[in-house]
């Protein structure tokens, strides 16, 4: 049997915090998601243009069985800096990787293109990143708001026939109860701000809606038929400016090889959310944290079962961070476009 979980948020795998913080003048921020421990995590890029840090040392050929926290930002290449701020919060708190007498923070990270919303981007020499990554990590814990959140504040997302409407910071989760052995949680945090749109064409319907549990996303069903025609791919995105960031969690213990597929097939969670996805102008990343409070007992199956939910978690979590953003400074809502929703 599978379940929504308490919260209906990354934070429903134990274990797991997720803090956001924002500068609401330069209309940007950045999430943290922050492990009470090392957690065993992997990643896999698919899309054309990613901006990503220390990513490498997720690949199972690697060194680093562990990670200390995953860093969202907003803000391009210069969000990168918020791991810095990141890794500064855990050394303080002797949190990393040891060696011989010196402890480094493995803090992974990966951006979205939000220069272009309209917030005030003059900063000069000190882009505001690295201190927001210290509150995000400040502000952690097992509930945080969604939308116009975090990573998610300066998000935008494309439509095909329109301009682009406000994108978000999104969550879903689930629990997989298993006969004679301990329920497996999955769950999965999603930035949003995608060259593809996430609605069908001229519909208030989220291409995920047959992930929905719940009025999770307000319910909204297709008609009987919808055309989708070749051109219906072609996005009014800014080109270039784009991403969807996905962080997936679980309390099975997986080894890096066993997370790496579990991230390939949550991609498809970004595929069913978002059309089109994996473009050249998008940085579209997954990574997949461990806890490895539970053994699964037949891997194969498990690993499987897993991997799917993670792909519906995603889904579910893109659409959600749309659907519970807000208007901001003249770019509408999905609620405010369909207020029946």
């Amino acid at each position: 049997m599978i379940r929504v979980g308490p919260k209906n948020l990354l934070t429903d795998v134990p274990g797991i915090k997720v803090g956001n913080a924002e500068d609401q003048a330069v209309r940007s921020g950045v999430t943290v998601i922050l492990p009470d421990e090392g957690v065993t995590a992997a990643v896999d890029v698919r899309g054309g243009a990613p901006g990503t840090r220390d990513i490498e040392a997720l690949d199972p050929a690697c060194l680093v069985g562990q990670i200390d926290a995953v860093v969202l930002s907003g803000g391009s290449a210069f969000g990168l800096d918020a791991a810095g701020g990141v890794m500064s919060w855990l050394a303080k708190r002797d949190r990393g990787f040891g060696v011989a007498d010196a402890v480094v923070p493995l803090v992974p990270a990966a951006i979205l293109f939000d220069l272009l919303n309209g917030g005030d981007k003059d900063w000069g020499e000190e882009p505001p990143y690295r201190q927001l990554g210290i509150e995000a990590c400040d502000h952690a814990g097992e509930h945080f708001t969604l939308g116009n959140a975090g990573a998610g504040l300066g998000a935008t997302v494309s439509t095909v026939t329109g301009p682009p409407i406000k994108g978000g910071l999104g969550s879903a989760s689930c629990v997989f109860e298993r006969q004679g052995a301990a329920a497996l949680t999955v769950a999965a945090l999603a930035a949003v701000n995608p060259f593809g749109s996430v609605l069908m064409p001229g519909s208030d319907v989220f291409w995920a809606w047959p992930f929905e549990q719940g009025a999770e996303l307000g319910g909204r069903r297709p008609a009987s038929h919808i055309d989708v025609a070749p051109s219906d791919g072609v996005s009014s995105g800014e080109i270039g400016g784009n991403t969807t960031l996905v962080v997936v969690a679980t309390d099975a213990w997986l080894t890096k090889a066993e997370a790496k597929r579990i991230a390939i097939m949550a991609q498809d969670g970004i595929a069913r959310a978002v059309h089109p996805a994996h473009t050249p102008f998008d940085g579209d990343t997954v990574f997949v944290l461990s806890t490895g409070v539970h053994d699964i007992d037949d891997e194969a199956s498990d690993l499987a079962t897993m991997g799917t939910l993670a792909a519906d978690c995603a889904a579910r979590a893109i659409a959600r961070g749309v659907y519970e953003a807000d208007d901001l400074d003249g770019l509408p809502s999905y609620r405010s476009l369909f207020p029946k929703a």
